[in-house]
């Protein structure tokens, strides 16, 4: 299933800037940035259980917020991208 990850870290202080990167770095473990705190990712249910579960470890729930919007399978039909930015294939080759 697809699901598209968003956040919002408190960077005013040194912690919130290490969570942010944090956070950052471990979205990157399961999908694709498309924005700057935006990230696309292709994950099983049990993959979405085991992100989600990271994810709340490493926020301050106080402080920053965290959103997940589950596109599910038919995913391409609810993404429209329009700009300079070439969006990818979530299903192909992704050569690191």
């Amino acid at each position: 299933m697809m699901i598209l990850i968003t956040y919002d870290i408190m960077t005013t202080t040194a912690k919130g800037r290490r969570r942010l990167q944090k956070v950052a770095k471990y979205c990157q473990d399961y999908g694709q940035r498309v924005q700057n705190s935006v990230f696309e990712c292709n994950v099983d249910y049990a993959q979405l259980l085991a992100f989600r579960c990271g994810l709340l470890k490493l926020i301050n729930e106080k402080e920053d917020s965290l959103r997940i919007y589950h596109l599910g399978k038919n995913y391409a039909t609810k993404i429209e991208h329009y700009g300079t930015k070439v969006a990818y294939d979530p299903e192909g080759v992704i050569l690191v």
